[in-house]
């Protein structure tokens, strides 16, 4: 079998898995899980394949044209190159991962059929996205895991945070998406083509009449897809979802997409030194604001959701320095540590036999209770904080030695003020990600909330998948000295200034952290956090209202007074009341857009009530009038109607009289 064919089957494989399990969910219950977890494992199977044949050499491509369109073509075509085959790689072992995960996790939910074949669904659209050598089936793939996410979010559709979530995560990737289709038609009518290759041979040659304009226009959908500022706020919403879907949109789909699009697009991105530099101040807000969040949140899921953005802004910092290589390392390295996070935290509420509030500061000695989460997070943590040997050690290297690059100037087109603010941020972010991370590790698995009720060791699907994840987690950093052979061919390896700088900034994290953690935990037994009630079959999330009227709850009302159990709210000071709510961007956006959008809405209600339809009214209402009036003087008696005719008579004489004496 040749490697274009068998690329082919990849994507294919899951849809024809998600239409089996679709069909047969109620029919044959029994082949749902089958049908789940054999074809994303085929897949996976055959992305390493592809991966194994492609072998890093010469990108192939093959193309089959779908339809003619009078102008510009559409075809079917595959682009394999050393990104994309390993890219490929991850979305597979991710998401069987997460299939098998899912077999146990939800187990007992009715909707279970529907739940697995939109998993399918989405790991075949992002496969999808990531051979796809044309933008226009690249974008059947974008919009079908919006579409899927907006479902899957939506699981525990009961309760009123799955539902808003959902919508909340379908507008605002959505949003992102307008601009991005006008660019990509700009870029298709500047090129003459929607293939990739065609475009950016078109790019380089500096055939795009406006490169800022339509980077910035694909700009924004990336910043909706991949969760980067300022439409960045769906993500930690979107923990309403099951624990298995936030680690399939956080690690290795969905997120990554906008990513991995600039980076096969980089030198359209490139062509413009406007565009890089706004891609760097994005990445660098993204970084260090997604980062001072994840300090305030209590929910676990909503710190690795607030993790997943900022680390995503390392891999957009990466791009805006023009180091695509390193960008994708990171993608990669981060969608196996942050998969391993996401389950493992699937396996702590798991573990207190509900799917209620996932609250750190409800957890108590967790780490005897699971220990084979206890271990693996505490791996994937100390990948999460960059510390060596682990593999966020030296991904993040390789886009914080990109970034040092650039601000020597001798990157060919990049602007040094590009490097500098993402070194900067990048290196302010490092401190702050310890810090997150280390606060997560000692809630979690050595605080003392209240004591949940045990119910033995957790499923064996659970608890494999993590160790499965393990691995990569700890050892992938060492392919940052072969992965350069199927990319770019541009260093990966760590550099010493970069290296000394940021290691001693996520050590220094974590030292002010456990010393925080100390000084507070000779307070948590006298006046602990106030235990949320929770609906035990509500889903794992807490709102950022439910979260902030919580602590302030706790507190007598008075926002942003300390927790005595919370370090990083001690920390904070201040900046907790504004950073446990997103800095309160989400008020932002109703006061701008969602309240004015509603009072344009009121009025246009309004006019079209009073205005419009009184002009309707009037028009069908005076004849019905006239009509009813005309329907009095038709009695039917004779009397009446002679009475009728000798008064009309006499009118007509009077005024007959009185015209003749005026005369």
């Amino acid at each position: 079998m040749s490697t274009t064919t068998t690329a082919v089957l990849v994507p294919l494989l899951p849809f024809l898995g998600a239409a089996a399990g679709l069909l047969l969910g109620r029919r044959a219950p029994g082949a749902v899980r089958p049908l789940a977890v054999l074809p994303t494992l085929a897949a996976a199977v055959l992305a390493v394949v592809v991966a194994w044949q492609q072998g890093g050499e010469k990108p192939l491509d093959a193309s089959t044209r779908l339809t003619p369109t009078g102008s510009v073509p559409i075809d079917l075509a595959l682009h394999l190159d050393g990104f994309a085959v390993l890219v490929a790689v991850l979305v597979g072992i991710v998401a069987t991962c997460v299939q098998l995960y899912s077999t146990a996790y939800l187990r007992d939910d009715p909707r279970y059929p529907s739940y697995a074949a939109l998993v399918s669904l989405f790991t075949s659209a992002m496969l999808l996205v990531v051979y796809s050598g044309d933008l226009m089936v690249l974008l059947v793939g974008w919009e079908v895991m919006g579409i899927c996410s907006y479902f899957l979010v939506g699981h525990y559709w009961e309760t009123r945070a799955a539902r808003s979530a959902s919508l909340k995560a379908f507008l605002v990737t959505k949003l992102g998406d307008v601009p991005f289709l006008i660019g990509v038609f700009a870029l298709a009518a500047d090129a003459g083509t929607f293939r990739i290759n065609g475009i950016l041979t078109t790019a380089v040659s500096g055939g795009i009449e406006h490169p800022t304009l339509v980077a910035l226009l694909l700009l924004v959908g990336v910043a909706g897809k991949s969760a980067q500022f300022p439409l960045h706020t769906w993500l930690p919403d979107a923990m309403a979802g099951p624990t298995p879907v936030s680690a399939l949109i956080h690690a290795a789909t969905m997120v990554a997409a906008g990513v991995y699009l600039i980076a096969r697009l980089l030198p359209v991105f490139a062509a413009s030194a406007a565009a890089l530099v706004v891609m760097a101040v994005m990445a660098a807000v993204t970084m260090a604001g997604s980062a001072l969040a994840a300090l305030a949140q209590d929910d676990i899921k909503r710190v690795l959701a607030y993790s997943t953005v900022g680390q995503l802004g390392y891999m957009t910092g990466a791009l805006a320095v023009g180091d695509r290589g390193a960008a994708v390392f990171h993608l990669i390295s981060h969608g196996a540590f942050k998969a391993l996070l996401f389950l493992g935290a699937g396996v702590i509420i798991h573990a207190a036999g509900t799917n209620s509030l996932a609250a750190m500061s409800r957890m108590n000695h967790l780490a005897k209770r699971v220990p084979d989460a206890y271990w693996t997070m505490t791996v994937g943590l100390l990948a999460l904080a960059a510390i060596p040997p682990f593999s966020g050690f030296f991904s993040k290297e390789a886009v914080l030695g990109a970034a040092e690059h650039a601000t020597t100037g001798d990157a060919h087109g990049i602007p040094a003020a590009a490097g500098w603010i993402v070194l900067v941020a990048g290196l302010l972010t490092a401190l702050l990600t310890a810090g997150y991370a280390t606060r997560l590790w000692l809630l979690a698995f050595h605080g003392k909330g209240a004591e949940a009720a045990g119910h033995g060791r957790e499923p064996l699907a659970m608890n494999a998948v993590l160790w499965v994840l393990f691995l990569p987690t700890a050892a992938l950093g060492l392919a940052a000295w072969k992965l350069p052979d199927w990319f770019d061919g541009g260093s990966l390896t760590p550099t010493l200034t970069t290296s000394v700088l940021s290691t001693g900034l996520a050590l220094a994290g974590v030292i002010v952290m456990y010393a925080a953690w100390r000084r507070t935990a000779a307070y948590a037994a006298r006046t602990p956090l106030g235990a949320v009630a929770a609906d035990p079959g509500a889903a794992p999330y807490v709102s950022e209202e439910e979260t902030i009227a919580t602590h302030e709850a706790a507190y007598g009302g008075i926002a942003g007074a300390p927790d005595p159990a919370d370090p990083g709210r001690l920390l904070l000071g201040p900046l907790h009341r504004h950073a446990v709510g997103g800095f309160h961007l989400d008020a932002v956006y109703s006061v701008l857009f969602v309240r004015p959008t509603r009072a344009a809405a009121r009025l246009a209600r309004f006019l079209d009530r009073e205005v419009v339809e009184a002009y309707v009214r009037g028009a069908g209402g005076a004849p019905r009038l006239l009509g009813a009036a005309v329907r009095r003087a038709q009695t039917g008696n004779v009397q009446t109607y002679l009475s009728a005719l000798l008064a009309g008579s006499v009118v007509l004489a009077v005024a007959a009289v009185l015209v003749a004496t005026g005369a």
